[in-house]
Protein backbone atom coordinates (compact mmCIF):
# COMPACT_ATOMS: atom_id res chain seq x y z
CA UNK A 1 0.00 0.00 0.00
CA UNK A 2 1.04 3.18 -0.89
CA UNK A 3 0.50 6.04 2.03
CA UNK A 4 2.11 9.24 0.38
CA UNK A 5 0.32 12.77 0.94
CA UNK A 6 -1.62 14.65 -1.44
CA UNK A 7 0.79 16.61 -2.52
CA UNK A 8 4.25 16.01 -2.91
CA UNK A 9 7.61 18.26 -3.64
CA UNK A 10 9.49 17.19 -7.52
CA UNK A 11 13.32 17.52 -7.60
CA UNK A 12 13.01 17.13 -11.86
CA UNK A 13 15.05 19.70 -13.05
CA UNK A 14 16.06 21.48 -10.12
CA UNK A 15 20.36 22.04 -10.74
CA UNK A 16 22.56 20.41 -8.52
CA UNK A 17 23.33 23.33 -7.16
CA UNK A 18 20.23 24.12 -5.72
CA UNK A 19 19.06 20.72 -4.84
CA UNK A 20 20.22 20.64 -1.46
CA UNK A 21 18.85 23.84 -0.21
CA UNK A 22 15.57 23.40 -2.12
CA UNK A 23 15.01 19.72 -0.75
CA UNK A 24 15.55 21.14 3.01
CA UNK A 25 13.18 24.38 2.07
CA UNK A 26 10.82 22.11 1.59
CA UNK A 27 11.59 19.40 4.61
CA UNK A 28 10.86 22.86 7.09
CA UNK A 29 7.82 24.25 5.08
CA UNK A 30 6.28 20.65 5.78
CA UNK A 31 7.00 18.30 2.58
CA UNK A 32 7.39 15.21 3.55
CA UNK A 33 7.36 13.58 0.10
CA UNK A 34 10.33 14.10 -2.23
CA UNK A 35 9.57 12.74 -6.01
CA UNK A 36 13.00 12.19 -7.44
CA UNK A 37 14.92 9.87 -10.07
CA UNK A 38 18.23 8.65 -11.38
CA UNK A 39 18.21 10.58 -14.75
CA UNK A 40 17.76 13.75 -12.63
CA UNK A 41 21.15 13.64 -11.85
CA UNK A 42 20.67 15.32 -8.48
CA UNK A 43 20.44 12.57 -6.15
CA UNK A 44 23.67 12.78 -4.07
CA UNK A 45 22.50 16.17 -3.57
CA UNK A 46 18.69 15.29 -2.32
CA UNK A 47 20.28 12.59 -0.17
CA UNK A 48 22.50 15.00 1.44
CA UNK A 49 19.93 17.24 2.60
CA UNK A 50 18.00 14.48 3.59
CA UNK A 51 20.42 13.47 6.17
CA UNK A 52 20.91 16.95 7.46
CA UNK A 53 17.11 16.92 8.20
CA UNK A 54 17.31 13.71 9.82
CA UNK A 55 20.67 14.39 11.80
CA UNK A 56 19.10 18.36 13.28
CA UNK A 57 15.80 16.51 14.41
CA UNK A 58 13.32 18.03 11.77
CA UNK A 59 12.10 14.79 10.41
CA UNK A 60 13.20 11.09 11.10
CA UNK A 61 13.78 8.64 7.95
CA UNK A 62 10.20 6.50 8.84
CA UNK A 63 8.54 10.50 8.48
CA UNK A 64 9.87 10.86 5.42
CA UNK A 65 8.50 9.29 1.63
CA UNK A 66 11.07 9.13 -0.92
CA UNK A 67 10.47 8.33 -4.99
CA UNK A 68 12.97 7.30 -6.94
CA UNK A 69 12.69 5.62 -10.75
CA UNK A 70 14.30 3.43 -12.70
CA UNK A 71 15.27 5.15 -16.10
CA UNK A 72 14.55 3.03 -19.90
CA UNK A 73 18.37 2.18 -20.24
CA UNK A 74 17.82 0.05 -17.11
CA UNK A 75 14.72 -1.96 -18.10
CA UNK A 76 16.98 -5.53 -18.60
CA UNK A 77 16.15 -7.41 -15.53
CA UNK A 78 19.78 -7.72 -14.69
CA UNK A 79 20.26 -4.21 -14.65
CA UNK A 80 17.28 -2.99 -12.08
CA UNK A 81 18.52 -3.57 -8.75
CA UNK A 82 22.45 -2.44 -9.36
CA UNK A 83 20.57 0.89 -11.04
CA UNK A 84 18.35 0.84 -7.66
CA UNK A 85 21.45 0.71 -5.73
CA UNK A 86 23.52 3.50 -7.32
CA UNK A 87 20.46 5.73 -6.17
CA UNK A 88 20.90 4.81 -3.01
CA UNK A 89 24.22 4.73 -2.64
CA UNK A 90 24.44 7.79 -4.08
CA UNK A 91 21.65 8.86 -1.65
CA UNK A 92 22.99 7.09 1.02
CA UNK A 93 19.77 5.52 2.57
CA UNK A 94 18.99 2.04 3.18
CA UNK A 95 15.92 1.73 1.33
CA UNK A 96 13.79 4.17 -0.85
CA UNK A 97 9.53 4.09 -0.05
CA UNK A 98 8.89 4.06 -3.82
CA UNK A 99 10.68 2.41 -7.15
CA UNK A 100 8.45 3.05 -10.16
CA UNK A 101 9.34 2.81 -14.54
CA UNK A 102 9.71 5.93 -15.71
CA UNK A 103 8.59 5.55 -18.83
CA UNK A 104 7.36 2.31 -20.79
CA UNK A 105 9.96 2.51 -23.30
CA UNK A 106 13.14 0.98 -22.88
CA UNK A 107 16.65 2.50 -24.53
CA UNK A 108 19.54 0.56 -25.34
CA UNK A 109 22.27 0.19 -22.45
CA UNK A 110 25.49 1.09 -23.59
CA UNK A 111 28.49 2.03 -21.55
CA UNK A 112 29.64 5.70 -21.02
CA UNK A 113 33.09 6.83 -23.03
CA UNK A 114 36.30 6.37 -20.72
CA UNK A 115 36.73 9.35 -19.26
CA UNK A 116 40.48 8.60 -18.15
CA UNK A 117 41.51 8.88 -22.11
CA UNK A 118 40.46 12.37 -21.96
CA UNK A 119 41.18 13.39 -18.26
CA UNK A 120 43.78 11.48 -16.44
CA UNK A 121 43.09 13.54 -13.36
CA UNK A 122 39.65 12.41 -12.75
CA UNK A 123 39.58 9.41 -9.72
CA UNK A 124 38.94 6.01 -10.80
CA UNK A 125 35.55 5.97 -9.00
CA UNK A 126 34.12 8.17 -11.79
CA UNK A 127 35.84 6.00 -14.47
CA UNK A 128 33.67 2.82 -13.72
CA UNK A 129 31.58 2.18 -16.64
CA UNK A 130 28.52 0.29 -16.10
CA UNK A 131 26.06 -0.64 -18.84
CA UNK A 132 23.17 1.90 -19.48
CA UNK A 133 25.25 4.80 -17.77
CA UNK A 134 24.85 6.42 -20.93
CA UNK A 135 21.35 7.91 -19.96
CA UNK A 136 20.75 9.14 -23.82
CA UNK A 137 22.52 6.21 -26.29
CA UNK A 138 22.21 8.09 -29.32
CA UNK A 139 23.77 6.89 -32.43
CA UNK A 140 25.92 8.31 -35.04
CA UNK A 141 22.78 10.38 -36.54
CA UNK A 142 21.97 12.07 -33.20
CA UNK A 143 19.10 9.25 -33.03
CA UNK A 144 18.25 7.93 -29.63
CA UNK A 145 18.98 4.14 -29.14
CA UNK A 146 15.88 2.28 -28.58
CA UNK A 147 15.31 -1.63 -27.48
CA UNK A 148 12.05 -3.76 -26.69
CA UNK A 149 11.95 -5.37 -23.37
CA UNK A 150 9.33 -6.78 -22.41
CA UNK A 151 7.53 -4.55 -19.41
CA UNK A 152 6.39 -7.99 -17.51
CA UNK A 153 10.23 -8.84 -16.87
CA UNK A 154 11.61 -5.54 -15.92
CA UNK A 155 8.37 -5.44 -13.38
CA UNK A 156 9.42 -8.86 -11.71
CA UNK A 157 12.82 -7.59 -11.19
CA UNK A 158 11.21 -4.40 -9.45
CA UNK A 159 9.25 -7.08 -7.57
CA UNK A 160 12.54 -8.50 -6.73
CA UNK A 161 13.96 -5.52 -5.09
CA UNK A 162 10.97 -5.08 -2.98
CA UNK A 163 11.60 -8.72 -1.23
CA UNK A 164 14.98 -7.71 -0.68
CA UNK A 165 13.97 -4.63 1.47
CA UNK A 166 15.06 -2.16 -1.08
CA UNK A 167 11.97 -0.64 -1.66
CA UNK A 168 8.92 -0.74 0.71
CA UNK A 169 6.35 -0.10 -2.73
CA UNK A 170 6.88 -0.34 -6.62
CA UNK A 171 4.66 1.55 -9.20
CA UNK A 172 4.61 2.86 -12.51
CA UNK A 173 5.14 6.25 -15.08
CA UNK A 174 3.62 7.59 -18.00
CA UNK A 175 1.75 3.84 -18.64
CA UNK A 176 -1.70 3.75 -20.98
CA UNK A 177 -4.46 1.99 -19.34
CA UNK A 178 -3.67 -1.06 -21.67
CA UNK A 179 0.18 -1.02 -20.61
CA UNK A 180 -1.62 -1.41 -16.48
CA UNK A 181 -3.84 -4.31 -17.40
CA UNK A 182 -0.87 -6.12 -19.04
CA UNK A 183 1.14 -5.80 -15.98
CA UNK A 184 -1.86 -6.53 -13.64
CA UNK A 185 -2.98 -9.35 -15.61
CA UNK A 186 1.04 -11.15 -15.82
CA UNK A 187 1.12 -14.69 -14.80
CA UNK A 188 2.31 -15.16 -11.32
CA UNK A 189 1.89 -11.15 -10.66
CA UNK A 190 3.33 -10.61 -7.14
CA UNK A 191 2.99 -7.07 -6.41
CA UNK A 192 0.40 -5.60 -8.58
CA UNK A 193 2.03 -0.94 -9.01
CA UNK A 194 0.69 0.88 -6.15
CA UNK A 195 0.47 4.03 -8.72
CA UNK A 196 1.13 6.02 -12.41
CA UNK A 197 2.75 8.58 -12.25
CA UNK A 198 1.52 11.43 -15.23
CA UNK A 199 1.10 14.50 -16.64
CA UNK A 200 -2.30 15.84 -15.65
CA UNK A 201 -3.31 19.46 -15.48
CA UNK A 202 -6.38 21.22 -16.70
CA UNK A 203 -5.88 20.67 -19.89
CA UNK A 204 -5.37 17.13 -19.88
CA UNK A 205 -7.22 16.08 -17.17
CA UNK A 206 -6.65 12.13 -17.74
CA UNK A 207 -10.74 11.69 -16.33
CA UNK A 208 -11.09 8.65 -17.80
CA UNK A 209 -7.07 6.82 -17.07
CA UNK A 210 -7.66 8.34 -13.42
CA UNK A 211 -11.30 6.40 -13.48
CA UNK A 212 -9.46 3.30 -14.65
CA UNK A 213 -6.80 4.09 -12.03
CA UNK A 214 -9.55 4.01 -9.31
CA UNK A 215 -11.42 1.12 -9.94
CA UNK A 216 -8.03 -1.17 -10.12
CA UNK A 217 -6.79 0.62 -6.50
CA UNK A 218 -4.10 2.13 -8.29
CA UNK A 219 -3.50 6.08 -7.05
CA UNK A 220 -2.68 8.15 -10.06
CA UNK A 221 0.48 10.81 -9.55
CA UNK A 222 0.22 13.98 -11.13
CA UNK A 223 3.20 15.60 -12.84
CA UNK A 224 3.47 19.20 -14.99
CA UNK A 225 0.21 19.78 -12.86
CA UNK A 226 1.04 23.71 -13.54
CA UNK A 227 1.86 22.99 -17.13
CA UNK A 228 5.37 22.90 -18.13
CA UNK A 229 8.46 25.18 -18.48
CA UNK A 230 8.88 24.84 -21.95
CA UNK A 231 12.16 22.47 -21.93
CA UNK A 232 12.90 22.93 -25.75
CA UNK A 233 14.43 19.40 -25.62
CA UNK A 234 11.38 18.14 -24.44
CA UNK A 235 8.24 20.34 -25.05
CA UNK A 236 6.97 22.43 -28.40
CA UNK A 237 7.83 26.17 -28.25
CA UNK A 238 4.55 27.14 -29.21
CA UNK A 239 3.13 25.06 -26.05
CA UNK A 240 0.00 27.01 -24.24
CA UNK A 241 1.01 28.73 -20.94
CA UNK A 242 -1.42 27.09 -18.18
CA UNK A 243 -0.84 29.63 -15.43
CA UNK A 244 -2.35 32.19 -18.08
CA UNK A 245 -5.53 31.00 -18.60
CA UNK A 246 -8.67 33.32 -17.95
CA UNK A 247 -10.59 30.37 -15.94
CA UNK A 248 -7.64 29.92 -13.18
CA UNK A 249 -6.84 33.59 -13.60
CA UNK A 250 -10.60 34.30 -11.86
CA UNK A 251 -10.90 31.40 -9.60
CA UNK A 252 -7.50 32.36 -8.31
CA UNK A 253 -8.79 36.33 -7.34
CA UNK A 254 -12.10 34.84 -6.38
CA UNK A 255 -10.11 32.73 -3.35
CA UNK A 256 -7.01 35.22 -3.23
CA UNK A 257 -5.00 32.72 -4.53
CA UNK A 258 -2.40 32.12 -7.63
CA UNK A 259 -3.61 30.12 -10.56
CA UNK A 260 -0.66 27.75 -9.64
CA UNK A 261 -2.47 26.90 -6.25
CA UNK A 262 -5.97 26.58 -7.91
CA UNK A 263 -4.54 24.30 -10.27
CA UNK A 264 -2.60 22.07 -7.75
CA UNK A 265 -5.82 22.34 -5.37
CA UNK A 266 -7.91 21.26 -8.49
CA UNK A 267 -5.81 17.95 -8.24
CA UNK A 268 -6.38 17.58 -4.61
CA UNK A 269 -10.30 17.39 -5.08
CA UNK A 270 -10.45 14.70 -7.73
CA UNK A 271 -8.23 12.30 -5.46
CA UNK A 272 -4.93 12.52 -7.19
CA UNK A 273 -1.47 12.97 -5.49
CA UNK A 274 0.09 16.01 -6.91
CA UNK A 275 3.90 16.80 -7.44
CA UNK A 276 5.00 20.61 -6.72
CA UNK A 277 8.26 21.29 -8.64
CA UNK A 278 10.04 24.33 -7.40
CA UNK A 279 13.40 25.62 -6.57
CA UNK A 280 11.88 28.68 -4.88
CA UNK A 281 11.22 29.31 -1.30
CA UNK A 282 8.22 31.49 -2.26
CA UNK A 283 6.69 29.28 -4.45
CA UNK A 284 7.48 25.93 -2.17
CA UNK A 285 5.99 27.65 0.50
CA UNK A 286 2.92 28.51 -1.59
CA UNK A 287 2.66 25.29 -3.03
CA UNK A 288 2.28 23.70 0.54
CA UNK A 289 -0.40 26.52 1.14
CA UNK A 290 -2.82 24.08 -1.28
CA UNK A 291 -4.50 22.17 1.81
CA UNK A 292 -5.58 25.47 3.35
CA UNK A 293 -8.40 26.34 1.38
CA UNK A 294 -10.82 24.35 -1.22
CA UNK A 295 -12.78 25.09 -4.81
CA UNK A 296 -16.25 25.06 -4.97
CA UNK A 297 -18.07 22.84 -6.97
CA UNK A 298 -18.95 25.52 -9.63
CA UNK A 299 -14.95 26.07 -9.38
CA UNK A 300 -14.34 22.03 -10.20
CA UNK A 301 -16.77 22.05 -13.00
CA UNK A 302 -15.34 25.17 -14.62
CA UNK A 303 -11.61 23.52 -14.46
CA UNK A 304 -12.91 20.51 -15.54
CA UNK A 305 -14.06 22.34 -18.83
CA UNK A 306 -10.95 23.64 -19.93
CA UNK A 307 -9.79 19.80 -20.67
CA UNK A 308 -8.69 19.60 -24.41
CA UNK A 309 -6.50 16.14 -24.10
CA UNK A 310 -3.42 18.78 -24.97
CA UNK A 311 0.38 16.58 -23.90
CA UNK A 312 2.91 18.98 -22.93
CA UNK A 313 5.29 16.17 -22.78
CA UNK A 314 5.03 13.56 -26.12
CA UNK A 315 8.07 11.78 -26.17
CA UNK A 316 8.91 12.27 -29.99
CA UNK A 317 12.21 9.79 -29.88
CA UNK A 318 9.70 7.10 -29.17
CA UNK A 319 6.53 7.20 -31.34
CA UNK A 320 6.83 4.13 -32.90
CA UNK A 321 8.23 2.21 -30.36
CA UNK A 322 6.07 -0.79 -29.78
CA UNK A 323 5.45 0.58 -25.82
CA UNK A 324 4.90 4.01 -27.07
CA UNK A 325 2.30 4.85 -24.50
CA UNK A 326 0.10 8.00 -26.16
CA UNK A 327 -1.18 6.03 -29.26
CA UNK A 328 -4.32 4.79 -26.83
CA UNK A 329 -7.26 7.53 -25.71
CA UNK A 330 -5.89 7.13 -22.52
Amino acid sequence: LICAPSVQVSCQEVPKSKAAEATKVAIDVGFRHIDAAYVYENEEEVGQALREKIADGTVKREDLFYTTKLWCTFFRPELVQPALERSLKKLQLDYVDLFIIHVPVAMKPVKREALLSTNSDLPFHQCLLYPGEELMPKDANGKIILETVDLRDTWEALEKCKDAGLTKSIGVSNFNHKQLEMILNKPGLKYKPVCNQVECHPYLNQSKLLEFCKSKDIVLVAYSALGSQKDPNWVEKDSPTLLEEPVLKAIAKKHNRSPGQVALRYQVQRGVVVLAKSFSEKRIKENFQVLEFELTPEDMKAIDGLNRNFRFFKLPFAVGHPYYPFSEEY
